[in-house]
């Protein structure tokens, strides 16, 4: 039985991994987007050691990413200048028609008396109120942190216009293996766009489902550094690690409450899998399910009190609810013949899940309200999803004939791209919480 429950859990990360530089492909694109201009972010004296208009390429890319702009590129060929910049209205006149832009942003870089970089911006109505001012604002920075006002400019165009906070200034976790590496598992992080990439622990042996903290200092994780599987706790900023479980047979599945303060994993000790939590203050564990199903993958809802989880007590893996006080619990998935791997949105409103049917499983999105079900995705192979947490975006592993990837797709699903390793593969992709 615990030779059985080894190889259940151990199944999804003994696949060949190569690691390769992350990229982004957009594939996909069936939402109608607002279009924006943007004017390429310039310096007025022309030496800057970089590319100054990667910041507008940056902020681009993130609109684009978003499926709910589509950006296009404005140059001085279409007659907008910078000596525009400086007045309270734009004189919208000089813009092609045929481009047909609802909103512009227009950006400079000069350098400020204490040396520093001054990046300037406005965002301009051309549809509502044709030529008001939406935004007009700087930010100072040195070359080193072009990328992370980018986002940040990102972040407050998306806010402005949508009326939803941006989730572009975000962090993903994964793991990836390379056999040719003197340690071949490697825990990952990443900027939400592939940039940035750190590796914050290696291993001759696998490791599996990293889970952030909601303050984004630290990593939970399963290691199989010990013989069999435990969990550890990474702090980021100082690297200490914490021992959380390395009971017999399997530890795993860790998952941080939304208010930080509890941890909730899947214990084989007993002979079947069930869940269990720890108060990390204290460190006391409080087992939750009690039975001899398999009950796994425990995923938060916002009030710090219910969790789901995937649990064969029916016969197939399907999604149910619990609440770890009075234990009581619900399935809430129905349709498919199996549903398995649910995390839920931060508003509590919906849940990611792995939907299964016909000998294959994709992507599917449970409304909680509705009790409705929706396929997002037609891979083959999907699994591990994760939210955004502005719940505009899923990621989650696709597996092709010799390789996987990270893909996003809008949680409307009318967007999709890629997150690549080239030439191999990748797992168990999960997003950051901070916003």
């Amino acid at each position: 039985m615990n030779k059985l429950l080894l190889i259940f859990y151990s199944i999804f990360f003994y696949n060949s991994i190569l690691h390769a530089n992350i990229h982004i492909n957009i594939n996909q694109g069936i939402d109608i987007p607002a279009p924006i201009g943007i004017y390429s972010f310039k310096w007025k004296e022309n030496n800057l050691n970089i590319k100054s208009d990667d910041i507008g390429n940056i902020i681009a890319y993130d609109l684009q990413n978003s499926g709910k702009f589509s950006p296009i590129e404005i140059s001085d060929n279409n007659k907008i200048y910078l000596h525009q910049f400086t007045r309270k209205t734009l004189d919208t006149s000089s813009i092609p028609k045929n481009l047909n832009i609802n909103t512009l942003l227009l950006g400079k870089i000069s350098l400020n008396k204490q040396n520093e970089y001054l990046i300037s911006y406005k965002l301009i109505d051309l549809i509502n109120n044709p030529g008001k001012i939406l935004l007009n604002s700087y930010r100072t920075a040195q070359i080193q942190s072009f990328r992370k006002v980018a986002h940040d400019i990102s972040n407050e165009i998306f806010k402005k216009l949508t009326g939803i906070t941006g989730a572009f200034h975000t962090r993903i976790a994964y793991i990836i293996y390379n056999k040719n590496n003197e340690y071949p598992y490697q825990l990952c992080i990443a900027d939400y766009d592939g940039y940035n990439q750190k590796v914050i622990h290696q291993s001759n042996m696998p490791l599996m489902s990293p889970s952030w903290s909601p303050d984004e200092e630290n990593i939970a994780y399963v290691t199989f550094e010990y013989g069999n599987s435990a969990i550890k706790i990474k702090n980021l900023k100082n690297g200490s690690i914490r021992h959380i479980a390395n009971f017999p047979y399997h530890n795993g599945a860790p998952a941080f409450s939304p208010d930080g303060e509890k941890l909730a994993f899947v214990l084989s000790k007993t002979g079947s899998l069930n869940l269990y939590i720890m108060f990390l203050k204290s460190g006391l564990i409080k087992q939750i399910t009690n039975n001899s199903n398999n009950n796994t993958e425990p995923s938060w809802f916002p009030n710090n009190k219910e969790l789901t989880y995937t649990s064969d007590q029916n016969g197939n893996p399907q999604i149910y609810k619990i609440n770890i006080h009075n234990k009581k619990s619900d399935r809430i998935s129905w349709e498919g013949s199996k549903n398995q791997n649910s995390e839920v949105s931060s508003d509590g409103t919906f849940l990611a899940m792995v939907n299964s049917e016909k000998k294959e499983q994709h992507i599917a999105l449970l409304d909680l309200k509705l009790e409705s079900t929706k396929i997002l995705t037609k891979t083959f192979l999907d699994e591990a999803p994760s939210i955004s947490p502005n719940n505009t975006m899923i990621i989650y592993k696709a597996s092709y004939k010799k390789n996987s990837s990270i893909e996003l797709i809008s949680t409307n699903g009318r967007f999709k791209k890629s997150i690549l390793k080239i030439d191999g593969q990748i797992k168990f992709p999960r997003w950051s919480q901070k916003i």
